[in-house]
């Protein structure tokens, strides 16, 4: 390129109308865009460089644009032109979407920005064919790969540890790192039509492709042919040969690392696809020597080697990822089914990683010879004959054998089912993809042949039947099902671990590769939801946290609380989850909560569910719920725990909770007789207050007794409660019952003297937790409305024709019916009190033995009422 100092005088005056023509001729560029002047070119700024240096040239005498320059100008001015179109279009008059006019834009604004940049080299070398890929260190040709053999990027040894101590101490030269860029765009989300969009935007610098896959060269000339640009199509150029009509050659990278140091220099742009196959040591060194053109790197999987891919590229120019792409329609929505693969098939655990040169996988030959059985390759292909029939799908196998054994199955049951592989010919390979895509083939049993570079819409199902450790080959296998076809709702992609797999595991699943906390099996894992079109598979109802983080684990348990999958989460977390759900529960959902439970063998969930359902549940009516549910497994642990949780609750609420409880103890035997006994006295001073008022009105001289009890101190405190002792004796067994319930001991020698009346008193906790509960208020119903003395006197009158009662038996009435209802403080259950029998009231309100009557309600959980046999004999009671 003639030196733009140099000829500073002959470009200095403005240029004419002719010069401009002059220069767009020249470079086959407008240079100026649609209503732009030669003024309006900023000093200094790329464009302006781009046109003072090829009117330089002019000037010289060039009758073409020279290497230098195409390399440095003819990209820049092409994407400028490109992207001045709204929407940008290729010559067969497709639009570019909008990822991939962000990665034409984003390498635009990197080169501009490395053009114009201070002290920038431009073009970088000067000397003509120099520094076209030889490298030092690359090996001669006697080393040279073979016609057909690939770069080895992988080692199958694993890494000395020994090399991770070693220090780096200065960085390699790279001088031509900021001219090479790289972008990310997800499989099927039109890679190839990218860089069709670069050999639009370059009309003189030649364009050199390089792939990994002989395959992939003729899928390429393919769509440039179809795009329209077949006339620009060139077969490789060595040294020596030029030409700047932009000729577009497609090659290999094994062509590419054997021709090293010899390549034209007519190539200014050289695109790499698949880059993250261009990171092996041999491809690498010969990017790295090759100084003068523009390297731009594509890949769907940047952002699972961004450190490695950053090192060739350092300049990422766009990103479009696996997820964006699902989100706006790009690709095809992805489904996940998780299989466990059964008891036949032994643990991964054992099965060691290998390391390559960006990520690691498991032992091949190891994992073929674990996945390799006739039993599971018959259960794999009786699954797929009944969940999915002629669903065309891809299984990815554990080696080619493997692939083979698996095809011969699938087809024992029926299925069109071909195993492929490198060692298949390369016609009989060309015939079954062919196949497949006519529909003569429904599955392709292969081991990694159809992870990259082969496409094909039909293909719905993923099988991932030998599990990966490297997300770069998950997502390229997964990238086989995505991309859109006419009554293809989604792709669907099978993982063959358990369903509760973490995404910490070595295995990569679906789950993993895109970071999501919860699995449903058969939902759509990203990409927008279409209902009723054409989905394949049964949605699971229930969801299993995945991720590995304990917070967002537990954001889960608490989201999906309800549709959790509890039998499958870990035993920690069943515990987390039956307390969540006894804190939440409804009333409307308490039967769910137990029937998501009926796993629970040991009832250790259950205990937890209804243990903190009494502590923390807001509903009292849940509550009470579930302390009579508790009660029913008779566990003693849980029983203590909760009259301990009782005794915490408010006044009404603990006195209709000590009822359940009591109720409990009278029906059944639970822990031992000596835990019944100090449980019965404990509840009953829960509610000392009831027992005092029932003790007081049965008799007078229990207010003296207590009083006396209660006011003294030292001695004569432990007199007193002898006394009281004494007198509790010589009455019958519920007074007595009662008058013990009401004391309250302040000394040790008070507290041991009740402490003895007590348990002689409860040598049969039952007979003593009746008598407890006929002292507590019974149960009201609905609560119901005062309704006026006049009122009810024309009622009571008009009723049957009987006559009404006199005022003071209706003022009577009115106080039964609307005296003493209390409601719960959420106003679920009303606790009306029982209104015992004086001293001297009507006989007709006692039973036939003198006592209050109990009513048959008066007791919660409805049961059998108390009998009058346990009521005391008349011969018990004081005169």
């Amino acid at each position: 390129m003639a030196d733009s100092t140099a000829l500073a005088a002959s470009a200095a005056a403005a240029p004419t109308g002719a010069d401009i023509e002059r220069v767009q001729k020249f470079t086959r560029e407008p240079i100026l865009l649609e209503g732009e002047s030669y003024e309006d070119l900023a000093e200094g700024g790329a464009r302006k460089q781009a046109f003072d240096s090829a009117l330089a040239e002019i000037e010289e005498g060039f009758e073409e644009p020279s290497p230098e320059w195409r390399r440095t100008y003819s990209l820049l001015l092409g994407l400028e032109r490109v992207l001045a179109n709204d929407p940008p279009e290729l010559r067969d008059g497709a639009q570019l979407n909008e990822h991939q006019v962000d990665a034409l834009s984003g390498t635009l604004a990197a080169i501009i920005a490395e053009t114009e940049e201070p002290g920038s080299s431009k073009a970088g070398p000067q000397n003509g064919n120099g520094g076209n890929g030889a490298a030092g260190d690359v090996e001669d040709e006697e080393e040279a790969l073979a016609e057909d053999e690939e770069p080895v990027d992988w080692e199958d040894d694993l890494v000395d540890e020994d090399d991770d101590d070693e220090i780096v101490t200065d960085a390699p030269d790279d001088p031509g790192a900021n001219r090479r860029f790289w972008f990310e765009h997800a499989t099927g989300a039109g890679k190839t039509v990218a860089a069709v969009g670069f050999v639009e935007a370059s009309r003189t610098g030649g364009i050199l492709i390089l792939t990994h896959r002989r395959n992939l060269v003729d899928q390429f000339i393919s769509e440039i042919s179809t795009r329209g640009y077949a006339d620009r199509l060139s077969p490789p150029l060595l040294k020596g040969k030029d030409r700047a009509d932009g000729p577009v050659t497609v090659e290999t990278y094994q062509w590419f690392v054997r021709n090293a140091g010899k390549i034209s220099s007519a190539y200014s742009i050289v695109i790499c696809d698949e880059a993250h196959t261009a990171l092996g040591e041999k491809t690498s060194a010969c990017i790295r020597n090759w100084q003068g053109p523009v390297f731009i790197g594509m890949t769907a999987t940047g952002a699972l080697i961004a450190r490695h891919v950053a090192d060739l590229f350092p300049t990422q120019t766009s990103r479009f990822d696996l997820a964006q792409a699902a989100r706006r329609g790009v690709i095809a929505p992805l489904r996940c089914i998780r299989i466990p693969p059964g008891p036949g098939v032994r643990t991964l655990a054992n099965v060691p990683l290998r390391r390559g040169e960006v990520d690691q996988d498991f032992d091949q030959e190891q994992l073929a010879e674990l996945l390799d059985q006739g039993p599971f390759n018959i259960a794999i292909a009786d699954l797929y004959r009944s969940r999915f029939k002629r669903v065309p799908g891809i299984v990815y196998t554990a080696g080619v054998k493997h692939a083979v054994n698996v095809a011969a199955a699938m087809r024992d049951f029926g299925i069109n089912a071909r195993a492929v592989s490198g060692e298949t010919p390369k016609r009989e390979l060309a015939e079954t993809l062919a196949a497949f895509e006519r529909g003569e083939v429904d599955v392709l049993c292969n081991a990694m042949l159809l992870a990259e570079g082969w496409n094909s819409p039909r293909a719905t199902i993923c099988m991932h039947l030998a599990p990966t450790a490297s997300k770069r080959i998950y997502q390229q296998r997964v990238g086989r099902v995505t991309r859109r076809n006419p009554g293809k709702e989604a792709g669907l992609v099978i993982d063959l671990v358990h369903p509760a797999t973490r995404n910490d595991e070595n295995i990569v699943t679906l789950h993993s590769l895109l970071d999501r906390d919860v699995y449903r099996g058969g939902a759509i894992v990203v990409g927008p939801v279409r209902r009723g079109r054409g989905r394949r598979v049964r949605v699971e109802k229930r969801v299993v946290p995945v991720s590995a983080d304990p917070e967002r684990r537990m954001q889960v348990l608490e989201r999906e609380m309800w549709r959790t999958a509890v039998e499958r989460l870990d035993y920690s977390e069943q515990h987390v989850w039956a307390a969540l759900a006894g804190a939440r529960v409804q009333p409307n959902s308490w039967r769910k909560a137990k029937a998501m439970l009926q796993h629970d063998q040991a009832k250790e969930l259950r205990r937890r569910f209804l243990l903190t359902c009494i502590q923390r549940n807001r509903s009292t009516q849940l509550k009470l719920k579930a302390l009579s549910e508790l009660a029913l497994t008779k566990d003693a642990d849980a029983f203590d725990e909760a009259i301990d949780m009782v005794g915490t609750w408010q006044r009404d609420q603990r006195r209709a909770g000590v009822k359940v409880l009591l109720q409990a103890l009278a029906e059944s035997r639970i822990g031992r007789r000596d835990q019944a006994q100090a449980w019965v006295w404990r509840l009953a001073e829960f509610t000392r207050d009831s027992h005092e008022e029932y003790a007081v009105a049965r008799w007078p001289e229990t207010k003296r007794l207590l009083g006396l009890f209660v006011n003294s101190s030292g001695r004569a405190h432990g007199k007193n409660a002898r006394r009281l002792v004494q007198a509790a004796r010589a009455q019958d067994r519920r007074l007595a019952v009662a008058l013990l319930a009401a004391a309250v001991a302040h000394t040790p020698e008070a507290e041991e003297v009740l402490r003895g009346a007590r348990m002689r008193m409860a040598r049969k906790p039952s007979a003593v937790a009746r008598e407890l509960l006929r002292n507590l208020p019974k149960s009201g119903g609905k609560k119901r409305r005062r309704r006026s003395k006049r009122s009810r006197e024309g009622e009571n009158g008009s009723e049957n024709g009987k006559p009404s009662k006199n005022g003071a038996d209706a003022e009577v009435d009115a106080v039964e019916e609307t005296d003493g209802t209390e409601e719960i403080e959420d106003g679920e259950e009303k606790i009306e009190p029982i209104d015992d029998p004086l001293p001297g009231e009507d006989a007709d309100d006692l039973d036939g033995e003198g006592e209050a009557a109990i009513d048959p309600d008066d007791i919660e959980p409805s049961s059998a009422p108390v009998s009058k046999s346990d009521h005391g004999k008349p011969g018990d009671r004081a005169a």
